[in-house]
């Protein structure tokens, strides 16, 4: 995907979600003072939690789109990474206040009066906030986003809470506890999302794998490419954002003479910047005598 049309994605997605959110804030926290409900204050906060890792989000794609400089070789691709870290630990203290909060209201014994009015805004809810993940998660694998992707599911995480409630809220008129036990649930759900994304944000930082697929995939071109190079090995794989940079070992016949070796090993970096986007490094070797 062209860098404009990622970028494009990336602040629709964030305007989109910064607009809904902050709407859907105002009216959850209205209700749920209304009806004195910590599950539903709580959603509320994470509603709102949305619209900060949206703007994160929105700051990332600005960063990333930055062009290479002294300071960074490699471009800044790695902003929508470290956005992702940010949203993470943005969510992992929504959680934490959260599951305090409510146990808090399971020792004073307080329950909630949930209304009428209280159930349809948080049904209306997950529809939007189920519609707005779901853009997201296209968004995010359309323009392979990692930052989008966390996004949408920082959304469905607020959508599953909600539904929660109001399936809570109904039950809640025959158990007291109901509430701050929908408290501790939503909280739950709100840790594991930060832990996910935190989780897949820091193999991206830390450095991954090529993996069995693409490393397959690398050997193939290479052999289309350059036949004359065998035993392709030790393929190591550097992501910064739609930039990808791969260092790779080549075994060659040790007869062959420095120039048609190099002419070799430039035309497989030319077809792996071809096919993958990516700036790659051969290292040659000479062939292993049997």
């Amino acid at each position: 995907m062209r860098e404009l049309s990622k970028k494009k994605l990336g602040y629709t997605e964030g305007i989109l979600s910064v607009i809904i959110n902050t709407l859907l804030f105002g009216v959850k926290i209205w209700v749920g003072t209304a009806v004195a409900s910590v599950a539903m204050t709580a959603d509320a906060w994470h509603t709102l939690s949305d619209t900060l890792t949206s703007l994160v989000v929105i700051l990332g794609f600005w960063i990333s789109g930055r062009p290479k400089d002294e300071e960074h070789p490699f471009g800044h691709g790695r902003a929508e990474v470290i956005a992702s870290v940010v949203i993470a630990t943005l969510l992992a203290v929504v959680g934490v206040s959260f599951f305090r909060d409510a146990v808090r209201q399971l020792i004073v014994r307080k329950n909630a009066n949930f209304t009428v009015v209280s159930l349809v805004v948080f049904a209306v809810s997950v529809v939007i906030k189920e519609g707005l993940a779901r853009f997201s998660l296209w968004a995010g694998k359309k323009a392979e986003s990692q930052s989008l992707a966390a996004d949408g599911w920082h959304h469905r995480s607020d959508a599953l809470a909600s539904l929660l409630i109001v399936v809570g809220a109904i039950v809640g008129r025959y158990v007291w506890w109901i509430d701050g036990v929908l408290g501790i649930g939503v909280s739950v759900l709100i840790l594991y999302a930060a832990y996910d994304i935190a989780k897949s944000a820091s193999n991206a930082l830390m450095g991954e794998s090529a993996g069995p697929v693409l490393s397959e995939q690398i050997r193939k071109i290479a052999r289309e490419a350059s036949p004359e190079l065998k035993d392709i090995h030790h393929i190591h794989m550097h992501r910064y954002g739609d930039h990808l940079e791969i260092t790779l070992h080549a075994r060659l016949n040790e007869n062959t003479n420095i120039l048609d070796a190099h002419t070799l090993s430039t035309k497989l970096e030319q077809e792996l910047r071809k096919a993958l986007n990516a700036d790659t490094t051969v290292h040659i070797e000479p062939e292993k005598r049997v």
